[in-house]
């Protein structure tokens, strides 16, 4: 194939486009996924939040050393993934809910697993931390 017919291939592919409508419809729309965990299926679901739904946290110090700006970053994570979960177990109760004390307790490779998968991150982070 030449350069010419490889620009006119790329030319030619529909690329769908998101509209405002369909983008506002998301933080309504309550998605289901599930996981695979050590061999098993887990099943859960979200919500994508709007932001007067996202966790408010105080400013972090310029001063902050790195060990706390991870925590920092961390926490603010944990708790906008738990608030996209609880958004979709209000609306959705039905569906496969967690609950707040399950999720604390469920081992943190799967909450990080979770979170990734949640947050849009999986790539990054088998593109970063290759086995």
């Amino acid at each position: 194939m030449t350069e010419t017919e490889e620009i006119k291939e790329i030319e030619e592919e529909i690329v769908e486009e998101w509209t405002l409508d369909d983008l506002v419809a998301l933080t309504d729309e309550v998605q289901t996924s599930d996981i695979m965990f050590r061999g098993k299926v887990f099943n859960y679901h979200f919500c994508e939040l709007v932001e007067k739904e996202e966790p408010k946290f105080k400013p972090l110090s310029d001063s902050a050393t790195e060990e706390q700006k991870m925590a920092y970053y961390t926490e603010i994570g944990s708790k906008r993934v738990w608030a996209m979960i609880e958004k979709a177990n209000e609306k959705n109760p039905e569906g496969p809910v967690i609950e707040k004390a399950h999720w604390e307790l469920l081992p943190t490779t799967l909450r990080y697993s979770l979170a990734n998968e949640i947050m849009g991150t999986t790539s990054e982070v088998k593109e970063n931390f290759q086995l």
